[in-house]
């Protein structure tokens, strides 16, 4: 209670301004779920806020389908079997004034491959960017990449001012976008405020700006939603959706699978047989019912029904094979195991409970560790669980599941919690990223999923839908299951009053 009425509060004081100011008062009230875990660069997961946000823009967005459209870029051809040529649009400028040219394309992208870590998008990936005459930049990897349009859709291969780069790898974004958003400031992680850029290349935002709260507790969003203080409430817990209005409640079915994360290198779970006897032991509907209250899907694999064609794809004789050839489970008795997660999604504490307890009746004993996502990550990447309830996105960066794939499970992926490495694997992932996007990329990527989970490196749970809230007086809010888009250049106010 106390933060609900204390982010209410803040939200109040930004309508209290209003009052005084017509402009003010037509300004968005968001609450956003997670605070910035790197001060805002785009280097890093912060990188998606300014995509929500329409802060900053990358060479390409991707459509409905996950087909590349063009942004910063107007067109572009493949050169020959590694390079690209993207034509940089012209007339665009930064929001510190400067306009937006070849270089500073290629500057950023090229900052984006030196960082460490580098973005996921990357991985496995040797990029490089210069400049080609005065309208266009020559992309080109290492090796053949079919895909590299809609990888550089990405939000962590935005482009910036140059004067956002500084010393020692350090990106600042505020006023350095070239979006119809402009960051003005942020307050640590605790608020941002965004503008709106009058400049901009293409339709002019309707609403003056935005004022960001960054609100970690779901009932304090929930909270915001019904007082009316906030216009627009990122992913509102399930238990909360009852006492909201129906009509402010949207549900978004997003490509996120909740998966239990097994550490395949060193403890209990090194040992095939004991994973066989976790996922034996897990029962994923009954976390659907009494967590989710019913709306979720219950997973059979990692890719969930946001990706209609994954479903297909396990029907076929070699996906059946593999998951038929798995180790049998081994009895476990008293098997102390340490289980991991974080409270900035409300159910992954209520998840943790009910795995406590169906992995303590199948004969294990289950030391929890539960803590904000920003204080566990780097200790889930360093392998100190030995098993870990993750929510994940799973087309997050190019709207391919390729890049998630390597990036959990390959022997060189950045964000491998289950510490897993299998040369199989990896053949197979190479394979699904060196085909042109179709059918037979598909049943690549399938192939691969079933060699992940004949490993039992990780069990996935359910495929969440995002529970998005918009107040009665806000307009235009996007609802995209991709996660990069909330806030555009059409999300207006109604004109009627908050609450």
């Amino acid at each position: 209670m106390l933060l609900a009425t204390s982010l209410t509060g803040c939200f109040a004081a930004g309508t209290g301004q209003a009052a005084a100011s017509g402009t003010e008062s037509a300004r968005i009230q968001l609450a956003m779920m997670q605070p910035p875990r790197s001060g805002l660069t785009p280097l890093s997961d912060d990188a998606f806020k300014h995509a929500r946000w329409k802060t900053a823009e990358t060479l390409v967005v991707l459509d409905d389908l996950g087909e590349a459209q063009p942004a910063l870029a107007t067109g572009w051809e493949q050169v020959d079997g590694t390079a690209w040529r993207f034509t940089v649009r012209q007339g665009v400028s930064f929001h510190d004034g400067t306009n937006l040219t070849p270089a500073e394309v290629a500057a950023s992208i090229t900052a984006a491959t030196q960082a460490s870590p580098k973005p996921r998008i990357l991985d496995g990936v040797e990029l490089t960017v210069e400049t080609d005459g005065n309208d266009a930049v020559i992309a080109r990897t290492a090796t053949p990449d079919p895909l590299l349009p809609q990888r550089l859709s990405s939000p962590q291969l935005a482009v910036f001012a140059a004067a956002a780069y500084k010393e020692g790898g350090v990106v600042d974004p505020v006023n350095a976008g070239t979006g119809p958003y402009r960051l003005v400031s942020v307050n640590g992680t605790s608020s941002a405020r965004l503008d709106r850029f009058d400049d901009y290349w293409g339709e002019r935002a309707e609403a003056p700006g935005v004022d960001v709260q960054f609100v970690p507790d779901g009932t304090a969003r929930a909270a915001a939603l019904r007082t009316g203080s906030a216009d627009v409430v990122e992913a509102i817990p399930v238990g909360q959706v009852a006492q909201i209005d129906p009509a402010l409640v949207h549900e978004v079915p997003m490509p996120r699978t909740n998966t239990l994360y097994l550490n395949t290198k060193s403890g209990p779970f090194a040992d095939p047989a004991v994973r066989a006897a976790a996922r034996s032991a897990i029962d994923a509907g009954t976390i659907v019912d009494r967590v989710y209250e019913g709306r979720a899907d219950q997973a059979s694999g990692l890719l969930g029904p946001a990706l209609p064609w994954a479903a297909g794809e396990r029907t076929s004789d070699s996906y059946v094979e593999a998951l038929a050839g798995r180790v049998a489970a081994t009895a476990v008795k008293g098997t102390p195991i340490r289980l991991g997660t974080f409270t900035d999604r409300a159910e992954l504490p209520e998840v943790a409970v009910q795995l406590e307890q169906q992995l303590e009746a199948a004969g294990f004993t289950v030391e929890q560790d539960v803590r904000e996502y920003q204080h566990i990550e780097s200790d889930a990447l360093a392998g100190a669980f030995d098993a870990f309830i993750l929510s994940r996105a799973t087309v997050l960066d190019s709207g391919d599941p390729v890049a998630y794939l390597y990036s959990d499970f390959s022997c060189a992926g950045s964000f491998n919690i289950s510490q897993f490495c299998d040369p199989a694997v990896d053949e197979a992932l190479a394979k699904a990223a060196g085909i042109p996007a179709g059918p037979e990329r598909r049943s690549a990527i399938a192939a691969a999923e079933s060699l992940i989970l004949a490993r039992d490196a990780a069990i996935p749970l359910l495929h969440e839908r995002v529970i998005q809230g918009e107040s009665s007086r806000i307009r235009g809010v996007e609802r995209d299951p991709r996660e990069r888009a909330l806030i555009s250049s059409g999300t207006g106010l109604t004109g009627d009053s908050p609450k």
